[in-house]
Parts: C-alpha cells; sequence; structure tokens
C-alpha cells in the first residue's frame, strides 16, 4: 500500500500544480492536495475517517454536478458524442475541461475509497488482536 500511496501523493500534486494556469486553480488545487494529504496519512497508518467521509461527500457532490452540468457528462456524451478528451493537453472546448475534471474526482474517489477500506481493516484486525491479547491474559473469575 505505500507504493500505492506514495504513487498517488506525486500523482496529486503533480496535478495540483497543474492547475496553476486553470481558470479555477482556487478550487482544484486543494482538492487534489487534499487527496494527496489522505494519502500521507496512510502511509502513516493514521486513521481518520470523518476525513475520508468529507472527501468522499466533496468529491461525489462535485462529481454528480459535473455530470450534470451545462458542458459536462451528459453534453459530452450526448451533444458530442464523447469526443476524445485526451487528444490534446489543451482543452480547447469547455466539455472537455468539465469531463476530465469529472474524471480527476472519480479517481481521487476511488483512491480514498481504497485507502478507507484497507485502513479500516487494518484497525478492525489490531483491535482483535488487542482485545484477544487482553481477554486471554485477564484472570479468569
Amino acid at each position: 500500500m505505500k507504493i500505492f500511496n506514495w504513487f498517488f501523493i506525486v500523482t496529486f500534486v503533480v496535478f495540483a500544480g497543474l492547475q496553476y494556469n486553470d481558470p479555477d486553480p482556487y478550487i482544484w488545487m486543494p482538492i487534489y492536495l487534499y487527496a494527496a494529504l489522505l494519502c500521507w496519512f496512510s502511509i502513516k497508518n493514521k486513521f481518520q475517517p470523518i476525513a475520508y467521509w468529507v472527501g468522499f461527500a466533496v468529491y461525489g457532490a462535485y462529481a454528480v454536478y459535473k455530470v450534470f452540468d451545462e458542458n459536462g457528462i451528459v453534453d459530452w456524451i450526448n451533444k458530442h458524442n464523447a469526443q476524445n478528451i485526451a487528444e490534446t493537453m489543451k482543452a480547447e472546448t469547455p466539455w472537455v475541461e468539465e469531463s476530465r475534471e469529472f474524471f480527476g474526482l472519480v479517481i481521487m474517489i476511488v483512491v480514498l475509497l481504497i485507502n478507507y477500506i484497507y485502513l479500516k481493516r487494518s484497525k478492525t484486525a489490531s483491535e482483535k488482536v488487542a482485545f484477544g491479547s487482553f481477554y486471554a491474559n485477564s484472570p479468569k473469575p
């Protein structure tokens, strides 16, 4: 999991840096850096469920907005025949930009979900070990 998280820390920090030239860097830089921060916490084995749920809520709500936005996913599929959004680096049309942003949110949700499940299972397993040793060493009545 450390390699997985290091990969996404670097990826999300690079993505945040690439937002510098974007029309709305004040929105996207914190979004990507928050995901990178949660990946960092995962490496340090610090599980903060509320932080993950905040990420899921914000990213999920924004992704749903991007689906139905005037230049969003529905528009990209129906009016523009799902035009190749990776054809060039420059987003020359608004539906390409909105579609890329949607898929960025989906990637972050998936990464955070993988980390959440992994950390929750690790925490549950360590609690079982801790309680098991506590009960095994406790005096019998």
